[in-house]
């Protein structure tokens, strides 16, 4: 896909996330979320989608490390691992209380600020976690699958019978294929989703 491509269906997803937010009922903010995140919690992790975006493109990275949106998940695996799930959990909650008092106003300003900011560049090569440099082209699609999941998992949580766009699913559906191909998982992901075998429990490429 080209780089207009990926902004594209970036900017679906954050748009789509946002118009989500907006339908999040008053009284389910701090009902449970996923895991050990509330829905104010998940909101704000998901949030960082957005974040970490603008962060990211206020710096310079001196040299490509990661080659494709597939590599990134399968370099911030192990990194992930030893960042802990403890700390990936106070950062979700930390976002979302930073989303103040009207979470749906924030998160739409986010998303203004962060596609005006995308639009106003080329294709950057930036520095993200763990100091590594990627093309905003290649980053923005890990960005959309945060969405597409995370999206998912707030419209259960609060019982909304939303999906995210087709164009969003269906990057995010293949970049799930070449994660799990990048990570020796391929031959497991194919059978499954032919009907072929089931996936093993607890089976994920994240």
């Amino acid at each position: 896909m080209t780089v207009t491509g990926q902004r594209a269906v970036f900017a679906s997803a954050a748009r789509s996330f946002a118009a989500l937010v907006r339908q999040i009922p008053g009284d389910a903010w701090d009902g449970p979320g996923l895991g050990d995140w509330t829905v104010r919690d998940l909101v704000g992790h998901t949030s960082r989608s957005l974040i970490t975006v603008s962060t990211y493109l206020k710096t310079t990275a001196p040299h490509e490390d990661v080659v494709s949106a597939a590599d990134y998940y399968a370099q911030m695996h192990e990194y992930s691992a030893s960042l802990g799930a403890a700390a990936i959990v106070e950062r979700g909650r930390q976002a979302g209380r930073d989303l103040g008092a009207d979470p749906a106003a924030a998160i739409d300003d986010l998303v203004q600020k962060v596609l005006a900011e995308v639009d106003a560049v080329d294709d950057p090569l930036i520095e993200v976690i763990g100091g590594l440099g990627i093309r905003l082209s290649s980053y923005l699609p890990t960005r959309t699958f945060e969405f597409a999941v995370h999206s998912l998992d707030i419209a259960r949580a609060v019982g909304a019978d939303v999906v995210p766009p087709a164009d969003v699913l269906a990057d995010a559906a293949a970049l799930t294929a070449r994660i799990g191909v990048a990570l020796g998982h391929g031959p497991t992901v194919l059978l499954a989703l032919t009907g072929r075998a089931e996936l093993p429990s607890a089976f994920s490429v994240v």
